[in-house]
């Protein structure tokens, strides 16, 4: 059997590691500017910890906002954890670094998607070629970009 260099999943853990130390810093110091994040995770991981109401009304995939209220925001090595307000009613969740699907910051069109193993082992249909890069006139901005890292994978 030949060795190999698993590249997917060693972007993986990288992309996850730029979101823990960004929440770290908003943890710690609060959110700068206009930065705001919205957050896709699994519900159904079996690390994440939310109301059993969030999970019915949830069942595949949530996705939450950081941005005007959130409290108790902290990471760790394997998750975070983060209270937010749901019509009045203020939830804790935990959500594992490996239940995250998406993480998004619109204030500066950044954003990463990941692809989980079983989605990567599918056949992937070709993509199409990339469009040609168009000059951005000055002052305008381009539409946000999701980094997909199944192109990488083999």
């Amino acid at each position: 059997m030949t060795r190999s260099i698993d590249y997917g999943n060693l972007m993986h853990r990288a992309m996850r590691g730029l979101i823990h130390e960004v929440l770290a810093d908003v943890a710690a110091n609060g959110l700068p500017g206009k930065h705001h994040f919205f957050i896709t995770f699994d519900t159904q991981h079996p690390d994440v910890e939310i109301a059993d109401w969030l999970s019915d009304r949830y069942p595949g995939e949530m996705t939450i906002v950081l941005q005007h209220w959130f409290a108790d925001l902290e990471t760790g090595e394997d998750g975070f954890s983060v209270t937010l307000n749901f019509g009045d009613n203020p939830e804790p969740l935990y959500i594992p670094w490996d239940a995250v699907k998406t993480f998004v910051d619109p204030s500066v069109e950044f954003g990463l998607r990941f692809e989980t193993q079983a989605a990567s082992q599918q056949t992937p249909e070709p993509e199409p070629p990339p469009p040609s890069p168009k000059p951005e006139p000055k002052g305008e901005r381009g539409a946000a970009q999701v980094v997909s890292l199944d192109k990488f994978r083999k």
